[in-house]
């Protein structure tokens, strides 16, 4: 009786482990693929914004001769972005064009031919409506990898995370030239 007594327990106590195993590894699926749908529906508008830099980069050539440097930077990063396939470089590529983005209008301040000329305005507000949207989005994008990387940290996920190749994520950044203000300019 003892014995049998003792082989229940041991059953039990082997259905509670692989119940509990069964259950981390749920969580860990789950939040893996919370990222992976956030950045997916991030990575619409990014691919939007991509595809809108080679119009922007036409028209402004016409007037900017002098920054084929960042005209040039652009163009690499768009086709950098749509040849990747790892979702950790496609955002480091995204956050770097950002950076680019907002480094050629400010250089396209010192064009007022540019900045009056119809394509080029209609672009911007393009592009500009495709960064409020990407901001809405890489809100709820940040919170998913943060969720993320604190489950595949946490003990005992991170036991399982480890064995199973689990790997942080990176978020997208806020450059310093979004975080700054500099009033309405007329």
């Amino acid at each position: 009786m003892n014995q049998t007594v003792a082989i229940i327990l041991l059953i039990l106590l082997g259905v509670a482990i692989i119940s509990f195993l069964i259950n981390l590894y749920n969580k860990l699926v789950m939040l893996r693929f919370n990222v992976e749908k956030a950045y997916g529906n991030i990575d619409v508008v990014l691919k939007q914004r991509a595809d809108e830099i080679p119009n922007l980069v036409t028209v402004a050539k016409h007037f900017m001769n002098y920054e084929e440097k960042v005209l040039a930077r652009l163009t690499e990063l768009r086709t950098f972005y749509n040849n990747s396939t790892d979702a950790n470089q496609r955002t480091t590529l995204a956050n770097e064009t950002s950076k680019a983005l907002s480094s050629f209008f400010a250089v396209s301040e010192n064009y007022p031919e540019l900045k009056s000329n119809n394509n080029f305005v209609e672009l911007q507000k393009r592009i500009s409506e495709l960064e409020n949207r990407i901001a809405d989005r890489r809100e709820f994008f940040n919170d998913s990898v943060n969720l993320y990387n604190i489950g595949i940290h946490e003990f005992p996920n991170v036991i399982l995370a480890k064995i199973l190749g689990y790997k942080d994520k990176t978020l997208l950044e806020i450059t310093d030239s979004e975080k700054q203000y500099h009033g309405v300019q007329f």
